[in-house]
């Protein structure tokens, strides 16, 4: 069925992003229900439910460019306040964790593997495919795909199975901490922060605040300033480091923008603290960017599509996303790490970098954003890793 609004209709699909991304947030500062669903959930939702009636398509270069500019140019202005001299302690614990629900994906792929393998066609580039997408997020998918030479009908049923299932779970994800059994079982430190008024909720952390036309300029000068130095380097050093071995490693290293990125804005947030630490305007404008990269993760899920074509890649997927996550809350229980902690390493393994992030400033867990953010980066390696590894060795 062709949907109303044709995927070449470039501004109307903007119109409809952007729409979508600024009623979630009015939606979660206007009403208390929606604060507690959060407005990245309902954005994802909203396009979602637009996508599955017909109304949007499913894929368009619109929603690439999301991904190519978009997230990009969020990224740096989410990171302003993280001075990684103050974050170190916490991103080293969190990395911790972080490790385990990884190690929980590995295992949900080699279970699914072994249960389901009989009765889908190259199932080793499937697992392939989704243990990378499940470490580090949708650039790994694209990276498994290639390595793998997946035919683009494998890829477009899985990609559809993983959008729909890692909507379906960044919704669980939001809702936990309102859960009782979670809240009597876990710390919640964060939580009851912004529960008693002390942390940065939505309403609170949002209030206005005086930016001037020079902060916004500054903003978005110095994001795209630092997305194109990366590029350019991430470019450089990929071109440099081709091949096997520990060629290999430093392309996957070196080669990544997200990284470099990742790094040189840190850099600049601890050595030029009075430019970038308190930058008016960057949390904002780079928050409102993530809520659109949120509408654009919902567009792709067609439910219809997935049911219809390739029902068993999504019990896959399933399979994966419950044992990252069962294996994350035992071990979390276990090791003491608080529910806030277990949720964030969880979304940085499923969702990558920018999905963490995304939670943590939607929940107001703003000292966990510089965390997540360096551990999910660091997913771009391990899920390229895991993915070959586990695609050559089910083969």
């Amino acid at each position: 069925m062709q949907p109303i609004i044709s995927a070449d209709n470039t501004w109307a699909l903007w119109a409809f992003l952007i729409g979508d991304a600024a009623l979630s947030i009015w939606l979660e500062q206007k009403y208390k229900w929606a604060s507690k669903v959060t407005g990245c959930v309902l954005a994802l939702i909203g396009m979602m439910a637009l996508s599955n009636l017909g109304i949007i398509p499913t894929e368009s270069p619109v929603y690439d460019s999301v991904w190519s500019y978009v997230v990009p140019l969020a990224i740096p202005l989410l990171l302003f306040p993280c001075n990684i001299k103050k974050i170190g302690r916490e991103s080293g614990k969190l990395l911790i964790i972080y490790l385990i629900s990884s190690a929980g994906t590995v295992i949900g792929a080699l279970t699914g593997f072994f249960a389901l393998h009989k009765f889908i066609p190259d199932a080793n580039i499937v697992a392939a495919m989704f243990t990378g997408t499940y470490t580090g997020g949708s650039v790994n998918f694209v990276a498994m795909a290639d390595t793998f030479n997946a035919s683009a009908q494998l890829s477009s049923q899985a990609v559809v199975a993983d959008n729909l299932l890692m909507a379906l779970y960044f919704f669980i994800l939001i809702a936990m901490p309102s859960i009782n059994f979670f809240r009597r079982n876990y710390k919640h430190p964060l939580v009851d922060e912004v529960e008693a008024g002390l942390g940065s909720g939505a309403k609170n952390y949002w209030r206005p605040k005086p930016i001037s036309l020079m902060n916004i300029a500054f903003c978005f000068a110095s994001s795209t300033i630092i997305v194109a130095v990366s590029t350019m380097l991430a470019d450089f050093f990929a071109g440099l480091f081709p091949g096997d071995g520990i060629s290999f490693i430093l392309n996957q290293l070196l080669g990544n923008k997200y990284l470099i990125m990742t790094t040189i804005t840190m850099l600049c947030a601890t050595y030029l603290p009075k430019l970038f630490n308190n930058a008016p305007g960057a949390n904002e404008i780079g928050t409102f960017l993530i809520y659109i990269f949120f509408a654009v993760i919902g567009a792709p899920a067609s439910i219809s599509s997935i049911i219809m074509q390739a029902p068993l890649l999504l019990v896959y997927a399933l399979i994966i996303i419950g044992c990252n996550m069962l294996i994350t809350l035992i071990f979390g229980k276990l090791l003491h790490f608080s529910l806030e902690e277990i949720i964030l390493a969880s979304n940085a393994n499923i969702g990558g970098p920018t999905t963490g992030a995304a939670m943590a400033i939607s929940k107001g867990w703003n000292k966990l954003v510089g965390p997540v953010m360096l551990i999910g980066t660091l997913g771009y390696i391990l899920g390229n890793y895991y993915g070959i590894l586990l695609g050559n060795l089910l083969k």
